[in-house]
Order: C-alpha cells, then structure tokens, then sequence
C-alpha cells in the first residue's frame, strides 16, 4: 500500500513539475537580439488580413516560446521576417515596415524631408529599363518653389546618372542634395536638353488642400477643390475649405484627387460628409479583417467595423454641401483613400469619374509598435522599428469593394505631359472635361491628345508611407478582447 502511494506521489510530482517546465518555458522572454523579430510575429500573427493563408503565422504553429525563437533566429534581419510573412505579393502589395516610427509619423500628417517637386515616372519609349521623370507640381514653400522647375519639366537623370527601374529610389530617395538633369520630348524620345537644377530636401508640411476657388461657367457656380492627400491634422482647414464653397453658393463640385495617393479612413469619411450632409448616421464602408478578428466582432460589436457618414469633426459641424452629384478627377496615382470616397460615395449620389483609371487599392492598415497591445503606448524604447501591415479589407454599403484593377472612370483621358495645362485653369484638359460635362458643352467621348507615356511610379507611391490608407487606432473593444 505504502508503495503505490509512493508510485502516485512521484508521479504527481513529476507530472507537477513538467507542467511548471512547461509554464516557465512558455514564459520565456525573447532574447534581445530577437525582441524586435518577435514584436514582428506576434503582431502579424494577431492583426495581418491574410494570417490564416500563411502557415509560418498559425496560431498553433509553435509550441511555445523557445520554438517561436527558433524560427525568428533563422531571419537575419527584421525585413526579411517581414518579407518572409506576407502572402503572394501579387495578393499583398502594400505591406511594409519602417525602423523609425517618428518619421512615419510625421508623413502621416504630411510632414517629411522633401525638395517639394511632386512627380511621376514613366519608361523611355521602346525601353523597359531606362526611366525619366516628370513634375507633376510644386509644393508651397519648398526649395523648388525658389528654383528654375515646374509643372512640365522633364528629367533623365540625377547627378549625371541616368535613371533606371533598379537605380530610381537610391537616387531620388537617398540623398539629401543633388542635382536634376533636365531633358525635353524630341518627337521620338526622352533627350537631355543640358538644363540642370540643384534641390535640397527640408522638413516641410504639406497642406493637402492645394487649389479651392469657385469657376463661374455656363450659369453654374462650380466649386473646385484639388486634393492631394487624406492627412487628419489638416480635416479642420479642409472643413474651412468646404465652408468657403458653401458660402459661395457653388450649385457643383469638381473633386481633384488625380495625385492623392491616399491616407486616413476617418478623414475620407468626413470629406465624403462634406460633399453630402444628408446622410448622417448611414453606413459609409465596411471593414473586413481577419478571421479571428470579424469572429470576435461579429459577436461583440459589429458596429465597430462601420464607418458611418457623420456631422462633425470632434464638436465642430461639418459644412456639407448636400450634393447629390459630384465629379472627381482622378489618375494612375489616385488610391486608398481616394478610391474609399469615390466607391464608399457610390451607393448613394451619382459620382461622375474623370480621367484615367485608380491603382486599385481597396486594403488598409494600422501601425504596431512593439508594445504589449502594438500601440503607441508603452512601446518598447531600445528601437524605433514599426509595421505598417494591411489589416483589413474595405467596401461601400452594399458590399463592393472588388477594384483592385482600378475604379474605371465614366469619361476615359489619359493626362498627358505635352497637354498638361496649368492646375487649376479652366483650360486644363480634365477640368476643362468636368466643366464641359456640367454645363453640357463638352459633347461625345473624349479623346487623349498628345503623346502618352507607359506609367511607371510616382512620388507618393515610392515612399510608401504617402501612399496608403490607414486607421488611426485599432477599433475599440479589440485590445481587451486578443
């Protein structure tokens, strides 16, 4: 007897210590050198759209701790874990990560290092390697707004060299100063024309909203509001901007998002508030995240995946206009969030597009810091590395939300380099267009006119950051709840 209890004791022992084993195992702390490949898994494990399609990101793919250290030993740097977790990038394109959060930050709100030519980039004709650049416009302000450069020029190279698809971002991107080497369109190709011109990136603060006037035209008082990125700092001029078109009694509005690459979910939902004002309360988007997370608010909170047209701005009103038609400009580079207030606007007026084709991009992300919750506070101070990882999946009211080909527009025109026209002026072809289509004088399909260029990239998009749409924090009820 006294030995089968003894047989018993020492079994419940061991099994009571192999537990503990266990436990203390299954509390190990990544070591340092891998705090920040672990901060990478765990975030993408909990938050990333496609974390049931990646094996490597299953919840049960690791036993514990030591294993999961394991595996992030065998990725020698933060990026390459990162690359490694995505799916197919012809499924994921926009993810990525940075290893200073400060400066993603400030792009966020439209600050950043930066010469102020916005531009586009297209391949020389009959190349597939060699690339030249574009100016799509000045920014208030900058450095370039003091030199020799405008909307129009044209440049091959930087420093001397000619710019490639593999050599662009070192050049464009790297340096603080350098040196633009002008070229023209001689009939046949892109030459240089032996014009130089020296830029210097400084902290400078874009103002999204770049041209708001009223063109009176064919009886109609139409508002014109160019648009070149969805920063939330700057919703309070943008809602003062929409009061200065209300007070003007404007009876349309032209829309011009063709170089706004995008930004805030809650920012586009207050501009798609301003052009209506009768829809207060309805849905304006959905948001479709991952499995486990649509399981939690399915059964918690539904509502807190909705993004709602709303009537202020904190306690401010918003200054609607109460349209039931608006006409939107838009381009290649038009995406995110620009393409979130054309379809999420759908459903409810009748929304004429102007120009060419949208990227198609109708995935957004949030920012996770290594914290215990991913967010801001309490982040982990030894390092400034931060994911920017797609998270969810938007779509209007009734449910579309399938253009990653692009939102393809009612009137089809390619802008062109040798038609560029001045921004703004009733003569600039795609204003022109819209102007036309509202006062009824612009008959018939129009037609592209000039020499077209294969897009390639443009400034926002090479810089990531300034080509997105995001989520300023993680809905609500979901850090208790993972």
């Amino acid at each position: 007897m006294k030995t089968n209890y003894k047989i018993v004791l020492l079994l419940f022992i061991s099994l009571f210590l192999l537990q503990s084993c266990q436990k203390d195992e299954d509390d190990i702390a990544a070591p340092k050198s891998l705090e920040i490949q672990n901060f990478i898994w765990k975030g993408m494990n909990q938050y990333y759209l496609w974390q049931s399609d990646v094996p490597n990101l299953a919840d049960d793919k690791f036993k514990n701790q030591t294993e999961l250290n394991a595996f992030l030993k065998s990725y020698s740097t933060p990026e390459s874990l990162f690359e490694a977790l995505r799916v197919d990038k012809t499924i994921d394109r926009f993810s990525w990560i940075v290893d200073d959060y400060v400066a993603l930050e400030q792009s966020f709100q439209g600050t950043t290092k930066n010469d102020g030519v916005d531009f586009g980039l297209s391949f020389k004709p009959g190349s597939t390697t060699e690339i030249f650049g574009y100016v799509r416009y000045i920014i208030p302000g900058s450095d370039a707004a003091t030199k020799a450069i405008k909307r129009g020029d044209m440049f091959t190279g930087v420093n001397g060299t000619q710019l490639t698809a593999s050599n662009y971002q070192t050049l464009l991107l790297n340096a603080e100063s350098y040196t633009l080497n002008l070229a023209d369109y001689n009939g046949t190709t892109i030459v240089s024309n032996g014009k130089t011109v020296a830029l210097t990136k400084t902290v400078l603060n874009e103002n999204p909203i770049f041209i708001n006037k009223v063109i009176d035209a064919g009886g109609k008082k139409i508002g014109y509001l160019m648009y070149n990125g969805f920063f939330a700092n700057y919703d309070t001029q943008l809602n003062e901007a929409f009061a200065s078109l209300k007070s003007q009694g404007i009876t349309d509005l032209v829309l011009d998002l063709r170089y706004n690459g995008g930004g805030s979910v809650q920012t586009a939902t207050r501009l798609a508030s301003m052009i209506t004002g009768q829809f207060t309360g309805k849905v304006f988007a959905k948001q479709q995240w991952n499995e486990k997370i649509e399981a939690y608010f399915s059964t918690n909170n539904p509502d807190a995946l909705k993004n709602f047209f709303t009537d202020k701005i904190g306690s401010t009103p918003i200054n609607s206009l109460n349209l039931t038609k608006v006409y939107i400009i838009t381009s290649k580079s038009t995406a995110s969030a620009s393409e979130l207030v054309i379809n999420g606007l759908k459903p409810f007026i009748n929304v004429i597009q102007i120009g060419d084709a949208t990227t198609g991009k109708n995935v957004g992300s949030i920012t996770l810091y290594d914290s215990p919750t991913f967010q801001k506070e309490n982040v982990n101070p030894s390092h400034k590395y931060a994911m920017q990882p797609l998270v969810l999946k938007i779509v209007n009211a009734d449910g579309f939300g399938d253009y990653q080909s692009g939102l393809t527009p009612t009137f089809q025109q390619a802008e062109t380099i040798s038609t560029f026209g001045v921004l703004g002026d009733v003569n600039e072809p795609l204003l022109k267009l819209a102007i036309g289509k509202i006062t009824g004088t612009a008959k018939g399909t129009p037609t592209t006119k000039g020499k077209t260029f294969e897009y390639f990239k443009d400034a926002k998009s090479i810089k990531g950051f300034r080509n997105d749409m995001y989520l300023e924090t993680i809905p609500e009820g979901l850090l208790q709840s993972l």
